[in-house]
């Protein structure tokens, strides 16, 4: 399975709705029972005569005397005349309206049909497609790429041993030239500003020489990046001098609800502009491995290569989403599983990149992930909500407010907290300086703590390569101390004091399954630290069948459960 970012071109199936009634009688084909089927619900089943007890039941009725007829049946008595309803005014024949759009026609008149519609009246996107569609672009880019010179030699034979032994230095063979060439890409965008703002993703422009945008009028202008943040996988284009530009509203992306229809508007495929639709899937989806920062809406509207960057709109025609990804398992188009960044994340980022040239995030300095029901257990705690705080870096925001390793965050700002990637996101959005309020647990207490925000600081990227020794197994684990030449190999911060380093993890073992790796450092067992390889084996041997362990990969800690 694959998560492909449809940014490459090719045609897109519209999705249509269509409407199809049960047919209860498959001879007719008219969705009513027949004569002899029908059935009168509550009534007491009648055993069927037979022809020869018919035939006796009616030759004992007693028979009305000649010339007189039967008894009158008395009437039944007279109902009560009801009002008919209002007639709703009819539109004219081949009306087309949305359901009640902001700019369309609203309210629109029940008709008398079975189906609730008035004959001639059919509903229809085409109000919302139209309104939206000269919003979005295609965006053409062009890089230049060298292709490494290769061996002349047929079939690559210059690394052959034998051939090279038996030559030496005579079978060298010149190289050919490195050859530069023009790789072309597409992708789409969104009109955002009249004076020419273009919102799309970052991996659409990224190590672009030449941008160009094809306008939904067939006018082709030059583009300039103004900004770029791959975090969020968002970038900022700008054309100048272009007139008569239609931006497309913004839309309030947190007022989705699940099931919501929208419509996916873009350049699959490189076929030209189009139009899908769908309905909202899922929201908040996170943890793609896609970028840093993750909050996604879902959607099942077509969604394919060369789609990556366009928009994704609601009934009134607002950008709700910036298409950005798709699930495939093949590597191919749509599986009805597409990805969108959320326009109440993508607005700020765009006035951030506009005004700043770049992306400026609140920073509190915690390493977080999810408190997973284990985890929960593990810390005592009844329910497994909020996110659980595994590091505190020094001098940070959270070290000045008092936080500790171990605190599970449950509120911020009096908004509940349910996954890690929610609060990355609460506490990225907020400014520098901004002040904020953690309600968190504490060895199962609550907590209120004031923090102040500052900038997010660059991240660096570490690179871990130690030794290998065989002194403690641990679930397949071997480890030893951190030595100052160990220290220097990996870098290590000097307020990292304590700890043992992982030197090799068993295939197919507890630790291996889990995801633990040589150059992890184990700070602690059952949230007991550790100082030594001999204080990890007396820990090691302690410890249950399930075994908290407390781990730090590449400047940040992380809690993980193994079990034996």
């Amino acid at each position: 399975m694959q998560i492909r970012h449809p940014s490459v071109a090719l045609i897109a199936a519209l999705l249509t709705a269509t409407a199809t009634g049960s047919c209860k009688d498959a001879r007719r084909g008219n969705g009513e029972p027949s004569s002899e089927e029908k059935v009168v619900t509550g009534a007491k089943p009648v055993e069927q005569a037979r022809p020869d007890e018919r035939a006796d039941a009616k030759a004992a009725q007693p028979a009305a005397p000649s010339g007189m007829q039967p008894p009158a049946q008395p009437a039944p008595p007279a109902q009560p005349a009801q009002p008919a309803p209002p007639a709703s005014p009819a539109p004219p024949a081949g009306t087309e309206y949305l359901a009640n759009p902001d700019f369309a026609q609203a309210n629109p008149p029940a008709g008398p049909g079975t189906d609730g519609t008035t004959p001639g009246v059919k509903v229809t996107m085409a109000d919302v497609a139209e309104r939206a569609m000269p919003s979005v672009v295609n965006v053409w880019t062009t890089k230049v790429v060298s292709d490494q010179g290769r061996s002349q030699l047929p079939f690559d034979l210059e690394n052959d041993p034998l051939l090279r032994e038996f030559f030496g230095d005579r079978f060298e063979q010149p190289r050919a030239r490195p050859r530069e060439r023009r790789e072309k890409s597409l992708g789409s965008g969104v009109i955002v500003s009249a004076d020419g703002l273009i919102l799309t993703n970052a991996h659409v422009v990224e190590h672009a020489d030449e941008i160009k945008v094809t306008l939904a009028d067939r006018r082709e202008v030059p583009a300039k990046l103004i900004g770029s943040d791959a975090k969020s996988d968002l970038a900022v284009l700008k054309v100048d001098g272009v007139t008569g530009l239609e931006p497309l509203e913004f839309g309030d992306s947190s007022k989705l609800r699940l099931g919501d229809v929208v419509l996916a508007i873009g350049n699959p495929f490189g076929v030209g502009q189009t139009v899908t639709m769908g309905i909202v899937s899922a929201k908040g989806r996170a943890n793609m491995g896609l970028v840093d920062y993750e909050d996604f809406i879902q959607t099942d509207a077509a969604v394919n290569p060369g789609n990556s960057g366009g928009a994704l709109i609601d009934m009134n025609a607002r950008l709700v989403g910036i298409n950005t990804a798709i699930l495939s398992q093949t590597g191919g188009g749509s599986v009805g599983i597409g990805f969108a960044i959320p326009s109440n994340m993508a607005r700020p980022i765009l006035d951030s990149l506009v005004t700043k040239g770049k992306v400026v995030r609140g920073y509190l300095g915690v390493s977080i992930q999810d408190l997973t029901p284990e985890l929960a257990r593990a810390f005592g705690i009844a329910t497994a909500r909020g996110v659980i705080i595994s590091d505190v870096s020094p001098d940070s925001p959270a070290a000045r407010a008092d936080l500790t390793r171990g605190d599970v965050v449950v509120r911020v700002d009096g908004q509940d907290v349910e996954t890690s990637a929610q609060l990355r996101n609460i506490i990225a959005a907020r400014a520098p300086g901004s002040r904020i309020q953690l309600e968190v647990l504490r060895e199962g207490k609550p907590v209120v703590i004031d923090a102040a925000l500052v900038e997010s600081p660059p991240e660096p990227r570490e690179t871990l390569e130690p030794p290998r020794d065989q002194t403690a197994p641990l679930g397949g684990l071997a480890v030893r101390g951190l030595d100052p030449n160990i220290r220097r190999q990996l870098d290590l911060p000097d307020t990292l004091r304590q700890g043992v380093v992982i030197t090799d993890v068993a295939p197919g073992s507890p630790a291996s399954e889990l995801g633990l790796q040589a150059g992890d450092i184990i700070l602690e067992i059952d949230r007991k630290p550790i100082d030594s390889p001999r204080r990890f084996q007396e820990l090691a041997r302690a410890a249950g069948d399930d075994v908290l362990l407390l781990v730090y990969r590449g400047g940040a800690t992380r809690y993980v459960m193994l079990h034996r």
